[in-house]
């Protein structure tokens, strides 16, 4: 078998603009699975540059799962963004010390939790993750989407703030996608399925999954 390379920075020959994106991140709190790629107009190296307000002190992750596709100039706001909302000012005193340090004391800056986005999604062009998203498997994010709150698996959604637009398949399909995982058989099976990953036949997914059990 002649299975592309996990572990290549640049999996297209002469092309630099497209990554394997675990191959080039260097961010601890940024997770990124097997053969999720990110394509960049300019340079690669912009991805972790479009990850804003991840801060160590805060505490949260950035978490993407595998075959992940992400375009260019999408952007996770992490939670360090977060500023008091319950609050007559939403104004950060603390952060500049002095006499204002303790303008915190017994309080805490919002915090959603990591940010998390499954296996098999693709983001569009623009998109913006706001912090403390769950994007579930196999969802498609339209470009310039801003996505507030969590996606259910295998839905298209799209707009400001998002809107489910439609989902991929019926509440039973999904169960059995979700079920199988085929993103997690090991790429020599996925290799040899390559028709029935790229068509539309859940049922025969199913009896691949089957067969493998």
């Amino acid at each position: 078998m002649n299975i592309p390379d996990k572990n290549l920075k640049f999996p297209l020959p002469n092309y630099d603009r497209l990554c394997f994106l675990k191959n080039i991140v260097k961010n601890p709190n940024i997770i990124v699975g097997d053969y999720t790629y990110y394509d960049d107009f300019e340079n690669v190296e912009n991805f972790e540059k479009n990850v804003k307000y991840l801060f160590d002190f805060t505490g949260d992750k950035l978490i993407i799962g595998k075959f992940c596709m992400i375009a260019s100039d999408v952007t996770f706001i992490m939670n360090g963004a977060n500023h008091l909302t319950d609050a007559i000012t939403t104004y950060p005193f603390s952060i500049f010390g002095g006499d204002w340090s303790g303008a915190m004391d017994g309080k805490e800056f919002p915090f959603k939790g990591n940010t998390i986005i499954g296996n098999d999604v693709w983001i569009g062009y623009g998109a913006t993750i706001m912090p403390g998203v769950n994007i579930g498997d196999g969802c498609i994010i339209g470009s310039k989407s801003v996505v507030t709150k969590d996606v259910e698996p295998y839905s298209i959604v799209g707009g400001n703030p998002v809107k489910v637009i439609r989902k991929r398949y019926s509440d039973e399909e999904i169960a059995s996608l979700l079920n199988i995982k085929w993103w997690d058989w090991p790429v020599e099976k996925i290799t040899e399925n390559l028709q029935v990953l790229t068509d539309n036949d859940v049922v025969r997914l199913k009896e691949l999954d089957s067969d493998r059990k």
